[in-house]
């Protein structure tokens, strides 16, 4: 069968992966789309490190083909989003409601997958970017079938962190103000959890002037240009003065979701009293964010936030339905389509901002090969 694969410096479009069969507690499912998300472009450049030789994609949907013994809530035939949290269900943290904190679910990849009798890992316990790939089934949510499976791929991670951050973490209220810092997939879906949780104003920053459009789109009230100078390391003050313009006193909650440690800086001075910023771009793991201690005295707070502090089963059920009533945007997030030969081509997009999400979809009879 077809997947990306990382092994080297590269990856690659193969078409001789294999895979096991489900055993208990597991599902076995056939990936029609995959979004592309910078996450996997991270763990190609080695900002997010990762063991090779590993199969990518992490942002799936598709339909069951098979359950191992103990599953009961999907049957072969079953739409599928997939989320990454592999938890276990009975530690503390579950027990608490918290299962993107479940030490199971975090850096303990497996192998279901060969290559020439080699085995390869699997990313982030999903593997999407494969034509089958095996996932717990606490992974896999049914969804409904009118909901297409290129717009419910997206739900199982631009949408779970974005939308989650607002609701879950922050858990923004109506009325309260909110900056996004970078709208790019996760900003639009933090942009659209905002309008849903009736915040306002809602300003959006990005250093692209074209995404204006999607933004106002998604639920930005307001739109700041930053100049590209002005959200590279080290520099500061321009889009902090533009968004007080409409903000003087700051903002009850900052997003940032670059992962640049300037723009941390910025999200923090935009704070204002009993404000909070939320982290959820990727720096690379030992860059280190500079900001004055003496602001958070008034009640401020800086927030990690891991996929959406989300609850994927639940979350997953509720964006579907909130697709359904027209109050969740997924099909517009969707820019293009790639069959799965084209991955070189999608993920140039990606890199280069052209698109909020590039979608990989796989077709039947396909077997060509190309690298990155």
């Amino acid at each position: 069968m077809r997947g990306v694969i990382l092994e080297g410096a590269r990856a690659e479009v193969v078409d001789d992966l294999e895979i096991r069969a489900p055993g208990p507690g597991e599902v076995l499912v056939g990936i029609r789309a995959a979004g592309l998300c910078h996450s996997d472009l991270s763990v190609i450049d080695g900002t997010i490190p990762f063991p090779r030789p590993v199969v990518l994609g992490h942002e799936g949907a598709g339909v069951v083909e098979a359950v191992g013994e103990g599953v009961v809530h999907v049957a072969p035939g079953d739409h599928v989003a997939l989320s990454t949290i592999a938890n276990c269900g009975a530690c503390p943290q579950c027990a608490r409601g918290r299962p993107t904190m479940c030490r199971l679910a975090i850096g303990r990849p497996e192998q279901p997958f060969s290559r020439g009798g080699k085995p390869l890992y699997n990313f982030a316990a999903n593997s999407a970017f494969a034509e089958r790939t095996l996932v717990k089934a606490v992974q896999a949510t049914p969804v409904p079938r009118d909901i297409p499976l290129t717009s419910a791929a997206l739900i199982g991670c631009a949408v779970l962190t974005g939308v989650g951050a607002v609701l879950n973490r922050a858990q923004v209220g109506h009325g309260e103000s909110v900056v996004v810092i970078g709208v790019g997939g996760v900003g639009l879906n933090v942009l659209q959890g905002a309008r849903i949780a009736g915040a306002a104003p809602i300003v959006a920053v990005d250093a692209n002037p074209e995404k204006e459009a999607a933004a106002r789109q998604f639920g930005a009230t307001h739109f700041v240009h930053a100049a590209q100078g002005e959200t590279q390391e080290g520099t500061a003050g321009g889009m902090v003065a533009a968004v007080k313009e409409i903000l003087p006193d700051g903002a009850a909650h900052t997003f940032e979701c670059v992962g640049s440690t300037a723009l941390v800086r910025q999200a923090v001075d935009l704070l204002d009293r009993h404000g909070q910023a939320v982290l959820l771009g990727m720096p690379p793991a030992d860059a280190e964010a500079v900001f004055l201690p003496a602001a958070l005295f008034l009640d401020k707070s800086i927030l990690g936030c891991r996929y959406g502090s989300s609850r994927p089963p639940r979350d997953i059920a509720l964006y579907a339905e909130l697709y359904q009533q027209g109050r969740l945007l997924l099909d517009e997030l969707v820019t293009r389509t790639y069959p799965v030969e084209e991955f070189a081509a999608a993920a140039a997009d990606a890199r280069h901002g052209r698109v909020a999400r590039a979608v990989l979809t796989f077709q039947a009879g396909c077997t060509s090969s190309s690298g990155l």
